[in-house]
Formats: structure tokens, sequence, C-alpha cells
């Protein structure tokens, strides 16, 4: 790294890419699972990008190519899906990976290894996750949400970012982003954005929402993707009564997100 990244750098930068969505509207095509499809695409349609809920395998070779980005996520997978998953990911696009619940079954570990062998630009999930998927082994398994913090998957998902070459971001309370050598924290969010089903699957499509935009540097889409949603939920909750109406006020305020919001909002920093 040439520059230092300050915060103040930091919040210039996710101005600058939350702007760049708006402005090219990227197209993403998201495989993604059945109980996340309305939220996904409406929080990328709030951030500005243009989300296709596309996974019949006829139509991938015509239609993945012309994306600029995919998005797969394996949170209700089944062997229709899977060769769907594949050649989307085998496409030429940058892609965007979410291991749901990678450790629920053997058929998952073996589906999500080999699509992770496909060379996603990042891989999000939560500390179980990615310790699971790290680890190639699914003995930890206790259900879809995390029984570790994201703290307690650092080290798997450095390692996991080395041998994979992916970017690998890890949310929790504080989310890690890393490369396998640079660590960087986001740490924006409210606790509430648990209780709404499919907040991961919709920041993990913010994020190809992100690299599609600017393929650059997915570290620092990742991260500021990360961020920026999370700094939606912060606002969000400021009128929300519960989780339901949580979820209709993160999607307005991340499309009401402005300039002055965001460079003094978002809370990334670089770690030693």
């Amino acid at each position: 790294m040439d520059e230092v990244r300050t915060e103040a750098w930091w919040g210039r930068r996710a101005w600058a890419l939350l702007s760049a969505v708006r402005a090219r509207t990227p197209l993403v095509q998201c495989i993604t699972n059945l109980v996340s499809m309305d939220i996904v695409a409406n929080a990328m349609l709030a951030a500005g990008a243009s989300p296709a809920m596309l996974h019949c395998l006829r139509e991938v070779p015509d239609f993945s190519p012309r994306c600029d980005a995919v998005y797969i996520n394996v949170g209700t997978l089944s062997e229709d899906w899977l060769p769907s998953m594949r050649a989307a990911a085998s496409a030429g696009r940058p892609w965007v990976f979410d291991p749901v619940a990678v450790a629920a079954s053997g058929f998952r570990m073996e589906a999500c290894l080999s699509l992770l062998a496909l060379r996603p630009a990042v891989v999000r999930g939560n500390a179980s996750e990615i310790l699971a998927l790290a680890s190639r082994s699914d003995d930890s398994f206790k259900g879809v949400d995390s029984s570790h913090d994201s703290s307690d998957a650092l080290q798997a998902a450095k390692a996991l970012a080395q041998s994979s070459g992916a970017v690998v971001a890890v949310s929790g309370a504080v989310d890690f982003i890393t490369d396998g050598i640079q660590v960087v924290s986001a740490s924006n969010g409210v606790p509430m954005m648990q209780k709404i089903t499919a907040t991961g699957c919709a920041v993990t499509a913010l994020i190809a929402a992100f690299v599609g935009a600017d393929p650059s540097d997915a570290l620092v889409a990742a991260a500021c993707a990360l961020a920026i949603f999370g700094l939606a939920g912060e606002i969000g909750m400021e009128s929300a009564r519960g989780p339901a109406s949580l979820r209709m006020h993160l999607i307005d305020a991340l499309h009401g997100l402005d300039e002055q919001t965001v460079t003094s909002g978002v809370k990334i920093s670089l770690l030693p």
C-alpha cells in the first residue's frame, strides 16, 4: 500500500464506491437462497445496483458473461441449482460467495469446496462458517447462526484467504476482512440486525455490487460495503421499533445515504 489509509481515507473511499454503484448501476446475477431473495433484491436496488435473480442453467452461458458481478449463496442449496452456480462462477466475471451453513452436511461442504476452487473474489460468512470452510470440517455445526465471535475466526480467515486467493470477510459485532496479509475491521451495525432473516445474505450481495462497480480492490470493496450496510442499520434503528420496522428503515436509510453521513459515519480501520 502506497497511501496511508486513515479513517478519513476510508470514509472518502466508501462514498466513492457507493457513488460508483449509483452511477453505473452494476448488473449483478444473484443465485441466492429462497429465504433471502426479497431483501437481497431490495437492498441492492436501494443502493443503486441492478439485481437479477436468474438461476436457470440454460440461461447462464448467455447471461452471466454480461453481468458486472455474480453473487452465489448456498442457503437453500439443491442438486438442481448447483450446476448453475458452478457455471455462473466460471463465466469470467468477478463473483462473491456466501457459504451459508457450510458445515450442515457433507453434500453442502463438498459443494462449497467445489465452488471455492472456482476462485471467488470475496468469500463472506459468519465466524462458524469461515472456521468450518477453512478447516473443511463439519464437526462444529450448530445451526445457521454463528456460535463463535468474529475474532475467533480471524486466523482461519487469513489462512483461507491465502489458500483460496479470495478476500475473506468474517461478519460479527465487528467485521474482519482480510486478503491473507492485511486485516481490516468494520465496526458499523446494531445487534437487532441479527433478528432479521437474510441480512447477511443482503450485505454479501452489496459486496458483489461494490466489486462489480469497481473490481480493482476487492478488500476495499468488501470493507466499504459491510460498513455502509451497517451504517444504514444504525440509522434505521433510530426509527425502528423492532426487527420488522428495522428492515424497512434500513432499506430506506441505504437509499438515502449522503456524502456527509457516509464519510463521517463509516467505522473502518486497518489493523496493525
